[in-house]
């Protein structure tokens, strides 16, 4: 009985020792679990995961800083002929799309009676012109004449008493003939002189006056008789529409036979061998312009923008728009660019060699205007750095101070990238599919082996 008893005593007390091992192998276990665990979750913390990003290096390369405007083109020239007459239309000698050239005859009006008007005037003007050399080339009138034989017979008696009075000078001196006779021959040939002289004057005073208002009366008629005859003649070239221009007609709203509106052109001819886009700026970019800076124009339906130079820089601001206007001129030889056509300028006003530049989209801005990018470090962390930005063209900045060329920027991803966060430099898929040993401008070689095989 005690042997039983103590055997089942052992039994039990064997039971409850194997069910502590279990439970201390199960605390064992479950510690060594725990402590993993913890260790892992330690070790995931100390090691940060690295941000995928893509990088740029900062290079030098010339930029230019661009003023881009919307625009309109307009014609090199531009005629909107209007009669001078109003008259129905005889006779069209272009239609639109006829090239011209300055003088030539467009079209015709109804000038039956101008031309008659012009030929009634141009026999009056001849007819005066004859009179006008009639009357020059003809004789004295009756008082003129009468004033030069007065005074020629005057000249006559002086001459003829001019004798009497030195041989009678003579014979006094040789003392056979009294004095009372050569004094009367004196005063003779004094009364003859002052005769003579009396008549000429009144000779040359005729002359200066009655012919000289004769002359100009029948010099008025001539000219009198040649107005008319002008004024017929323009009259007459009213009638006949003639290009002021070379160019090429574009508007011809009339017909045969229509009678013109007053104030309405007949026929519109524009030079576009060139065109001038103009386009009104702000002030602060026009300040940057100036005559003969390059220029392109971009033209709806054309794959390239077309060349031209800025022509004007207006002196003056636009008082309606307070901005100013600037025009831009381009060659069209072929006339593809077609006045009144918007298009879109670009227009560089300064170039800048030499400049370190960086893709636009690493360029952060704060909400204070600070400029900022992300350089990666040899620790590939990605450092906040504190950048001044120049000139912006398409997809590149200027960067004026805070890089150096051959640093390593983040392209894009640096939105909301904390500072000194880990990072890793992704390729892109395309370039290494293709094989392609060189980056493209701005991103950072892929491998330092690629780098290596380029020098090689």
């Amino acid at each position: 009985m005690n042997t039983q008893k103590l055997t089942a005593l052992k039994a039990i007390r064997g039971g409850a020792r194997n069910c502590r091992l279990r439970q201390l192998a199960v605390s064992i276990f479950l510690a060594s679990s725990i402590a993993i665990f913890s260790a892992a979750c330690s070790k995931e913390k100390t090691e940060e995961a690295a941000v995928p990003v893509t990088a740029a290096s900062v290079q030098k390369a010339t930029v230019q800083r661009v003023v881009e405007a919307d625009a309109v083109l307009f014609p090199l020239q531009q005629s909107a002929i209007v009669p001078k007459i109003t008259a129905p239309v005889k006779e069209f000698k272009v239609s639109r799309g006829s090239k011209v050239h300055k003088g030539q005859l467009l079209a015709v009006l109804e000038n039956m009676d101008l031309a008659a008007a012009k030929e009634e005037n141009k026999g009056a003007f001849e007819q005066a012109e004859a009179a006008y050399v009639t009357s020059t080339a003809a004789s004295l009138p009756e008082e003129v004449q009468k004033a030069t034989s007065d005074a020629q017979f005057a000249k006559e008696q002086f001459d003829a008493e001019q004798k009497v009075y030195d041989s009678r000078q003579e014979l006094f001196r040789q003392g056979a003939l009294p004095r009372k006779d050569m004094d009367q021959a004196g005063v003779a040939l004094t009364q003859a002189r002052a005769q003579y002289e009396l008549a000429k004057r009144h000779l040359d005073s005729l002359n200066a006056v009655v012919r000289q208002q004769e002359l100009k009366s029948f010099q008025g008629q001539l000219s009198s008789a040649k107005g008319k005859y002008m004024g017929a003649q323009a009259q007459y070239s009213y009638s006949e529409i003639r290009s002021p221009i070379d160019g090429v007609v574009t508007e011809r709203p009339l017909y045969p036979g229509e009678m013109p509106a007053a104030g309405v052109p007949l026929i519109t001819v524009m030079d576009i061998s060139r065109v001038t886009a103009r386009a009104h700026i702000p002030q602060k970019d026009a300040a940057m312009l100036k005559v003969g800076d390059d220029a392109t124009i971009e033209v709806p339906g054309l794959e390239k923008p077309v060349e031209g130079k800025v022509t004007l820089v207006s002196p003056a601001l636009d008082p309606n728009s307070t901005t100013v206007e600037v025009w831009v001129q381009a060659k069209n030889p072929k006339q593809t660019l077609k006045p009144g056509t918007s298009v879109r300028l670009s227009m560089v006003s300064e170039a800048v060699p030499d400049a370190l530049v960086v893709p636009a989209a690493s360029v952060l801005t704060g909400a204070d205007g600070a400029t900022t990018v992300m350089v990666i470090g040899s620790d590939q962390k990605a450092h906040q750095t504190a950048v001044k930005v120049g000139v912006k063209q398409e997809d590149n900045v200027q960067i004026l101070e805070g890089l150096k060329e051959g640093q390593i920027v983040v392209a894009a991803g640096a939105y909301g990238l904390p500072d000194n966060s880990k990072v890793s430099v992704e390729t892109k898929e395309k370039e290494t599919e293709k094989g392609s040993d060189k980056p493209s401008a701005g991103e950072e070689p892929a491998t330092k082996d690629s780098s290596k095989g380029d020098k090689e």
